[in-house]
Parts: C-alpha cells; structure tokens; sequence
C-alpha cells in the first residue's frame, strides 16, 4: 500500500484545512451576511478535510483493500453530495467548472473504490489504489485553486441587521430619556 504517501498526504491536508480555517476567520465578518460565500467556504473546507480523512482511513489497516474501498467509497460519495447540496450559485465560469470538476472526482474516487477492476478496463496497468491517490492530488489542488478565487471574489455589502428589541427604546424608558437629552430636547 501506499503509507508514505497517504501518511504524508493527511498532514498536508489538514495543514491546509487549518490555513483555510484562518481565512474564513479573517473574512468572517464580509461573509457571515452572504449566504453563498458561507456555502463556498464550506465547500474549500471539505476540499482539504475529505481528502485527509480518506488518507487517514487507509491508514488504519494498510494491509485491508476492503477497508480503504469501503471508506474511499462512503467519504467520496458523501462529498459528491454534500458539495452538489451546498453549491449555490457560483458567479465565475472558473468556480462553476471548478466544482463540477470537484464533483466528478469524487464520484470517480468512489467508482473506483467500489469497482477497483474498473481501472484494468480502462487500460492503466496501475493498482487501483493509485488511481486514488492521484485523484485526491488533484481534487485537493482544485481545492486550493477554489479556496483562491474565494478568498479574492468580491463580497456585497451586507445588509444592516435589525437591532433586537431589547436594544429599541421605547417612549419613557431610559435609554429614551437620554436618546432625548441627546438630540436637545426637554425632558418632562
């Protein structure tokens, strides 16, 4: 099995899961009001966790082909879905593509996973388990490729939110008092 490389790979994914998770902190408060940006940022986040929990799944019996098929095939499927689900609308030709693209791989890292034989009869002479790895390669680097176009799209000013009630004053309380003796008029 490949142990260097997934054992490798998780690190990297969950570095750059970590990385992404400080810049949705820095861009917390543009994104927060903006639904799809929210979406997006979800989606970068799977990009980088999906992959490392697949890397560390094999790593639990290297030697169990049925444990990495059963894991990269439960994890891949549940990205395809989870990302077609939190979508959204996409502004730029590049972030649909790029999704489309994310999707895909996961559903070939899947196909892959429950049909191992699949990659013979495409004609690669390369176990199965590699075809995987490259696929999570790239699917990360779309990963970074969308968490870049992200971090840059332009945010729409969000919306002023509603003061709760509690913070409304009313006639002849406190805070309506001073709000008067503010604006200069007399108090009775």
């Amino acid at each position: 099995m490949l142990k260097d490389f997934y054992t490798a790979f998780a690190a990297v994914c969950f570095t750059l899961l970590g990385l992404w998770l400080i810049v949705v902190q820095t861009r917390h408060s543009d994104w927060r009001g903006v639904t799809a940006h929210r979406r997006r940022a979800y989606g970068v986040a799977l990009h980088f966790s999906l992959p490392g929990l697949m890397s560390l799944l094999s790593l639990v019996d290297p030697a169990s082909a049925a444990l990495w098929r059963v894991s990269f095939a439960i994890v891949a499927s549940g990205g395809a879905i989870v990302l077609l689900l939190v979508r959204g609308s996409l502004p730029t030709l590049i972030g649909r593509l790029s999704y489309l693209a994310a999707i895909t791989l996961y559903v070939l890292i899947a196909v892959v996973a429950v049909f191992p034989g699949v990659v013979a009869d495409v004609g690669l002479s390369t176990r199965a388990l590699r075809v995987e790895a490259v696929l999570l390669i790239i699917l990360v680097f779309f990963g970074v490729n969308v968490a870049w176009l992200l971090l840059f799209d332009d945010t729409p000013a969000a919306a002023p939110r509603p003061r709760p009630v509690s913070e409304n004053p009313t006639p002849g309380s406190f805070g309506h008092e001073k709000r008067r003796i503010v604006s200069g008029e007399r108090l009775r």
